[in-house]
């Protein structure tokens, strides 16, 4: 689905709307992530199913918005090769842009061992995006709170996609749903891309043990939970040179949910 057909929707008639400004009090930076992965036409059974029970974020008056994220890690991949390890404990360093706003950050998002994300992030320029150890405040952050010093980080991977937020009338979860993925390799040359065609992510972010309107329909639709990072998927489709044998399963099994839900 185009970015123009989702931001044309008919389920949006019908479903209220929350602004950036009003979602600030929903960050949720400490917290537990719930994902799953569907296919394009779940997808949209889905957000039928939520119209009445959640209202969806809106940005200058567009509701499905663009995002770029680029991934740092070591010359080795260290934190990739941390997540194929199965290390509970692990971080991520991020650049994000929100195309629409134009606002940028960096991020670095940590894994607890118990199983909680938690997430700290400064505003940086734009023009920093592809080269965050260059910028002065930016890695003044990363020795501060980072695992990797500024210098021994670089570009790694490039994810775009176009993002649906949603969040309960309680404002005690929100949602992410994340469509038209890609994946850039930074590292290659010429620069690698690749996708998964009609997958989507959802992710499922709570502040505790609340009750979920969103976990109730997706058991009703029968949809499983599945782990997965974008950043490790993404390497491993993008970046045939590296050692993948957990996600090969792992990406075996998303086209096996995605084939089983060509219908609803």
């Amino acid at each position: 689905m185009t970015y123009e057909q989702l931001n044309t929707l008919e389920v949006w008639q019908k479903m209220p709307t929350i602004t950036l400004d009003e979602m600030s009090s929903i960050k949720l930076m400490n917290r537990v992530d719930t994902k799953y992965v569907i296919s394009e036409e779940y997808c949209m059974e889905l957000l039928r199913r939520a119209a009445d029970k959640y209202s969806v974020q809106i940005i200058d008056g567009v509701r499905a918005c663009r995002y770029s994220t680029l991934y740092y890690d070591t010359h080795d991949l260290e934190m990739f090769t941390v997540h194929q390890n199965r290390k509970l404990t692990r971080q991520k360093i991020r650049a994000r842009t929100y195309v629409e706003s134009g606002i940028s950050f960096i991020e670095i998002k940590n894994k607890t061992n118990k199983g909680r994300t938690k997430k700290k992030r400064i505003a940086i320029d734009e023009s920093y995006f592809a080269s965050v150890p260059s910028c002065p405040e930016a890695a003044a952050f990363l020795r501060e709170r980072a695992n990797y010093a500024p210098e021994k980080i670089s570009p790694a991977l490039i994810t775009q996609f176009d993002r649906i937020t949603l969040v309960n009338h309680a404002h005690t979860e929100r949602l992410t749903i994340d469509m038209n993925l890609r994946f850039v390799n930074m590292r290659s040359n010429p620069h690698n891309e690749a996708k998964i065609d009609r997958m989507v992510i959802v992710e499922l972010k709570q502040d505790g043990l609340c009750y979920s309107p969103m976990k109730e329909i997706l058991q009703d639709m029968r949809v499983k939970i599945l782990k997965v990072s974008k950043y490790c998927v993404g390497t491993v489709l993008a970046n045939p040179t590296v050692k993948y044998n957990r996600f090969k399963r792992k990406v075996r099994l998303i086209h096996k949910t995605l084939e089983q839900q060509k219908t609803i």
